[in-house]
């Protein structure tokens, strides 16, 4: 994700991001960029805008099927100036939802379009039938088609005024509320939420700010306390350093030395048009200035991969091979006497795993990486105002260029960006920080390969805040399919998931006891079988 993505230093966002029609340069210093280019979760989203959709998943021969709505939402739930509402998108698949208050699994939509998380969420398919569940997956505003002022939702800091998480979280309960009213025989249904990433931030904080409204919460890889204070700055890039140290020899000692590799070649004319020819870009290096932006999406490519190191061929943001960082890894395995052009030839091979493992991609666009229709100007927004999320680097327990955390110099590029400066603190007093063992029923489950798990709860807390670690999952490898290259310990847990979605929806029930008898409502949609 550009120079603000989320992964590492970034020099000048001198890459255009149109979004909703409109086009911002953002040139952003390398020493202030860092901390917003960390912050935004990776991913593509997808645009595909049909009533009923059927998906074949490239994980496996599974079709699925469902239904898009819309509601109509207020703009401002905390205000009452502005009383406007907005077609928030929602979908729906009820092929397996037969009895009268039968459960609900609700995805916490994240920065995107919503299509795309439905499609790449396949445990809420793989368990629908076996629940008995409904899915509804809901769009989070000024994402995908939920503008809340259409094509003028991004013209400005005052239209953006309303993208906040808060906003969001009100705006899955009123959905919940009215979906539960209005829908025959869903009244005392059992809602639980699910979301992964920004999105299992929301699936938490839903559990904790609507516990009437739902019963519980899978939270996956939702760094919740990647907030300031919480966590040391440094823990993200230590993980992803860990995640090539051990796929093989040397790889991240050679990933650490390919930085100034890359200041030694492109100090001269000859050396730039190397590494441009090397790399096959797109836009070739001019200047020993443009080494900085080419560093930064390198970097951004190495943390990509450590959040999508899945053990099957999958293609979350890239098609990719199984373990791709052990793939990326045999192209890395340099002695320390190697000269630099040998090392920055091993350095394209394997970054060509990630942009090129189908070999149809003709150039390497170094201003594109993983998220080309993500809703990117919004989380540069959310970065800017509620979400702030310190990283730093050291170069000594990691394997990239030292970078400090430089709060102030963050706030003024979000001031330069947008004119409003980041609340570091709110997080923390509107959604309790570490303090939060007087909630319940919520799973937060990490991945031992997925650097997010840095900001994630993975100690204990209580018995009904529960968490999992999956020591072989990268990022929210448990809300996938099933798939037959799955390690063990991610099937355990989404057997343990299950399992505590069935106790929570029996806990409902004995709270609701109308709610034990119930009665077949039909089959109100097309069945499809799953898998």
């Amino acid at each position: 994700m550009k120079c603000a993505l989320f992964s590492g230093t970034v020099v000048c966002l001198e890459r255009a991001l149109v979004l909703v029609g409109i086009l911002m340069l953002l040139c952003l210093n390398r020493v202030h960029v860092f901390a917003l280019k960390s912050q935004l979760f990776t991913r593509r989203a997808a645009n595909l805008h049909q009533h009923h959709h059927h998906h074949h998943s490239t994980q496996r021969n599974t079709t699925i099927s469902y239904e898009t709505h819309y509601f109509d939402q207020k703009i401002d739930h905390f205000g009452f100036l502005e009383d406007g509402t907005f077609k928030q998108r929602y979908l729906v698949a009820d092929q397996h939802w037969h009895q009268e208050g039968a459960p609900i699994l609700f995805y916490t939509g994240n920065e995107g379009d919503i299509t795309w998380f439905c499609n790449n969420t396949g445990f809420m398919w793989d368990v629908a039938e076996e629940l008995g569940a409904m899915l509804v997956f809901a769009e989070h505003r000024y994402y995908g088609e939920s503008m809340p002022f259409g094509e003028q939702s991004y013209s400005d800091t005052k239209h953006l005024n309303y993208l906040t998480s808060e906003q969001a979280l009100a705006d899955f309960a009123v959905l919940i509320e009215a979906l539960k009213s209005s829908m025959p025989g869903a009244q005392l249904s059992p809602v639980i939420a699910v979301g992964g990433s920004y999105g299992g931030m929301l699936s938490a904080w839903m559990r904790m700010k609507y516990p009437n409204i739902v019963v519980g919460a899978l939270a996956a890889s939702a760094p919740i306390w990647q907030f300031p204070g919480m966590v040391p700055c440094g823990d993200f890039y230590k993980i992803v350093t860990q995640d090539f140290a051990r796929s093989g020899f040397d790889c991240a000692v050679n990933v650490k030395r390919s930085w100034q590799a890359i200041d030694n070649v492109s100090s001269t004319d000859r050396g730039l048009q190397w590494l441009s020819e090397e790399f096959r870009l797109c836009v070739p290096l001019k200047k020993k200035a443009d080494s900085v932006n080419f560093k930064a999406f390198l970097q951004e490519t190495w943390v990509n991969l450590a959040m999508v190191d899945y053990p099957y061929e999958a293609n979350f943001l890239q098609p990719l091979p199984r373990w791709p960082i052990q793939v990326v890894c045999k192209y890395l395995g340099f002695q320390s006497n190697v000269s630099d052009y040998q090392l920055l030839h091993g350095i394209s091979q394997a970054v060509k795993v990630y942009y090129n493992y189908t070999g149809n991609t003709p150039c390497l666009n170094t201003s594109q990486t993983a998220t080309g229709n993500l809703g990117l100007l919004g989380w540069y927004y959310q970065a800017c105002t509620e979400m702030v999320m310190p990283m730093c680097t050291d170069g000594i327990q990691d394997m990239f260029e030292p970078q400090d955390w430089n709060f102030q110099a963050f706030s003024d590029e979000c001031h330069t960006m947008f004119g409003v400066r980041p609340r570091a603190e709110w997080a923390r007093t509107v959604y309790g920080g570490k303090d939060i063992a007087s909630h319940s029923n919520i799973i937060f489950s990490n991945g031992g390969l997925d650097p997010w798990s840095s900001g994630g709860v993975t100690r204990y807390i209580s018995d009904s805040l529960i968490t999992i670690m999956i020591p072989d999952g990268a990022h929210h490898l448990d809300l996938r399919y099933n798939n037959n290259y799955d390690p063990p310990s991610v099937l355990e847990a989404r057997a343990l998931e299950v399992k505590l979605f069935k106790e929570w929806i029996r806990q409902a029930r004995k709270t609701h006891p109308e709610s034990r008898h119930s009665k077949n409502i039909g089959n109100r949609a097309t069945r499809i079988n799953i898998g």
